[in-house]
């Protein structure tokens, strides 16, 4: 029999993205699995129940139909309490569920004999870069974190000759050289900007100045091993947190936008502007906190708010940016769920094989109890 593919729209406030695409549908048919999508699901990206329907699925009204005998269910954020109890005992769920902080999510889960997967812990690893919604997420968000800076700044980015007068180049800062970070530089790049960029992972300053911008770090030996063997940042020690905030404070000063990024895995977001150096910014500069919803970066910021400072800064919490632009979010993040979901399906069955690397390091849920370690910790 035929794996049942599921997907229902999501549900959680202010989500666009879907997790699957037309194309993901087509790719999933070819498999031999069938596949049943909620109507509405891609209303957020852009995306017709027609297409849905043209590309070999069955689009049904009914949430309880489409997870009805699901073997699969496949969502951009955890179920709702509603969906998980509509799934039957034993159907995986693929989804990236914030299982750190979710944890009633999780546990529901569990409760309901789901095996669920967590996209946010898909190795990297060589053979899983095709399927690391992390880093396909991150890449859209540090785009659209410096979209929202040159919408929310009074100013241009580029230098710009005229009769007039001269328009000065936009000083922009990003702390935190991840995907995001890389792609953020990149893109003011683009737009004209001087950029300059810091991150605490010593392999980070090349990549920084491969795109034209200047690295600015305190270069001492605990920055030299700074970075784990999965390339996340360790934890800094107090001392080097202080060396490195009086040197980017006197930097934030000088700057018109700031973009801060940085998040370690399981970990409230560390706090890498203070109050006080927003208090020393120019009135019109910005800051984009990609990490609000982790606690945030920036001392001051709030989660899906703007908030503007005494001195006239503003401190932007938008949460959710990869959502923003969701077309492209979406199709990045269903094809990393195509590849995914392509290990556990075997000449058109389900062959769940939980000693395969990847799926041992994703999977949260299973066999009616949590299972991750460092989530059931």
């Amino acid at each position: 029999m035929a794996v049942a593919i599921a997907v229902t729209r999501e549900r959680r406030d202010g989500e666009t993205r879907c997790a699957i695409t037309p194309e993901t549908v087509k790719k999933f048919v070819a498999m031999g699995a069938t596949v049943k999508v909620e109507a509405g699901t891609g209303a957020g990206s852009s995306i017709p129940d027609a297409d849905y329907t043209a590309a070999g699925a069955t689009v049904a009204k009914d949430t309880k139909a489409v997870l009805s005998g699901a073997d699969i269910v496949l969502k951009v954020r955890g179920p709702t309490a509603q969906e998980t109890s509509a799934l039957k005992r034993g159907a995986v769920v693929v989804a990236m569920l914030d299982a750190w902080r979710e944890k009633e999510t999780v546990q529901a889960l569990a409760g309901a004999g789901a095996t669920a997967f967590a996209m946010e812990f898909v190795p990297r690893i060589s053979r899983a870069q095709v399927m690391d919604a992390l880093s396909s997420q991150a890449n859209l968000a540090g785009y659209r974190a410096v979209i929202e800076a040159a919408y929310a700044y009074g100013k241009g980015f580029p230098m710009m000759m005229t009769a007039a007068g001269t328009v000065a180049p936009a000083k922009v800062f990003i702390m935190g050289v991840g995907v995001a970070g890389l792609q953020a530089i990149a893109t003011a790049r683009r737009l004209g900007a001087v950029v300059t960029a810091t991150d605490v992972r010593p392999a980070t300053k090349e990549q920084v100045e491969s795109l034209g911008a200047k690295f600015l770090a305190v270069e001492d030996e605990e920055f030299k091993n700074a970075q784990t063997a999965g390339g996340y940042a360790k934890p800094m020690s107090a001392e080097y947190q202080a060396k490195q905030a009086a040197l980017t404070g006197e930097h934030i000063k000088k700057q018109d936008i700031v973009i801060t990024t940085a998040l370690i895995p399981g970990r409230a977001a560390p706090v890498l502007v203070s109050a006080a150096q927003v208090a020393t910014m120019k009135p019109g500069s910005v800051l984009i906190d990609l990490a609000v919803e982790a606690g945030g970066n920036v001392e001051g910021a709030r989660a899906g708010e703007v908030v503007t400072t005494a001195n006239g800064v503003q401190i932007v919490g938008h949460t959710n940016l990869p959502g923003r632009i969701a077309a492209d979010a979406s199709s990045l993040y269903a094809k990393n769920l195509v590849a995914f979901v392509g290990l556990m399906i075997k000449d058109g069955a389900l062959a769940l094989d939980l000693e395969d690397e990847i799926l041992k390091a994703a999977v949260v849920t299973h066999g009616g109890a949590v299972v991750h370690e460092g989530v059931r910790g």
